[in-house]
């Protein structure tokens, strides 16, 4: 039996288990870039901005800190294959996204400034994880495989941003610009969630394929989002294994890690006939971007 038939009997079993429609839905959606100018100066952000706690604040850094290169990869990994993309939509679509790509990597550098300035040694993280991600792994993959964890990635952050945006943890424990950067950067990450994906089928629909840059993203982003916490973590001037301990507890049985969801974005991925247009997260991102006034531009 073939690995895509398996998988396929397997899933008919998990399906009832995750949110996941049988068909792509209707809605239409284009990427707009948008430029933010999120006021970080002058907004007085606290050092532990998340509700006060070291760990969530940490998590939330750490995810922060792995975004804008990991961005610059995702744009690199598609951009790859842009001339080998006939279809004008498609191609247009890719462009919308490299665009917001790059102002999520430009908002979140303008957020780590901030950070440096709150007393965090940032590069103790970014030297050895740009070193490791981006000048030892990334070029000892192949072009496909490079394009593959990019799609899965993508899926996750869309995962992610559900969170961000239904939870309602940002609002209710952020300063007001933080829960602006990270639910706009939510509503566009689903915005353009088929894009990665879309590419991935036009140049290779293995499902092996899938199933690699499945795998090798949950590990790449599992171990630098760690290493970036732990990092981050040993740097508090109070610093406590059992204050740590407690919070990350806390916030389990609160549902408040947003990793929460991975098993189940992780389970929705591996259906043999996954397509992000399936995953209903649409309209979550449409209200947003409603409510802030910037639904198109």
């Amino acid at each position: 039996m073939k690995l895509q038939d398996q998988a396929q009997e397997l899933f008919a079993r998990l399906r009832q288990r995750i949110t996941v429609t049988s068909e792509p839905t209707p809605l239409v959606r284009e990427p707009v870039v948008r430029r933010m100018d999120f006021p970080f100066a002058e907004s007085g952000i606290p050092r532990h901005w998340l509700g006060g706690s070291m760990v969530g604040t940490a998590l939330a850094n750490g995810l922060n800190l792995v975004f804008p290169d990991g961005e610059r990869f995702f744009v690199r990994s598609v951009r790859h294959y842009l001339d080998d993309i006939e279809d004008p939509e498609l191609r247009d679509r890719i462009k919308r996204f490299f665009g917001q790509e790059g102002q999520h990597a430009r908002e979140h550098e303008r957020l780590l400034e901030i950070l440096r300035e709150q007393g965090y040694d940032l590069d103790a993280f970014l030297h050895p994880y740009r070193h490791l991600a981006y000048e030892v792994l990334a070029p000892a993959l192949p072009a496909k495989l490079r394009l593959s964890i990019t799609a899965a990635l993508e899926h996750f952050t869309a995962s992610f941003a559900v969170h961000a945006l239904s939870s309602g943890l940002l609002e209710q424990n952020a300063p007001p610009v933080l829960a602006e950067l990270l639910m706009w950067h939510a509503a566009e990450e689903i915005e353009h969630k088929d894009v990665a994906y879309d590419v991935l089928q036009t140049v290779d629909d293995s499902y092996a394929l899938r199933v690699a840059g499945l795998i090798a993203a949950v590990v790449a982003l599992w171990g630098f989002w760690a290493h970036a916490t732990v990092v981050l973590l040993r740097q508090e001037p109070d610093f406590d294994i059992r204050r740590v301990a407690r919070e990350w507890l806390a916030r389990g049985a609160n549902g408040q890690r947003p990793s929460n969801g991975m098993p189940a974005a992780f389970l929705q991925y591996l259906a043999p006939d996954f397509h992000p247009n399936k995953v209903p997260n649409d309209e979550l991102a449409f209200a947003y971007l409603e409510k802030i006034g910037r639904r198109h531009a």
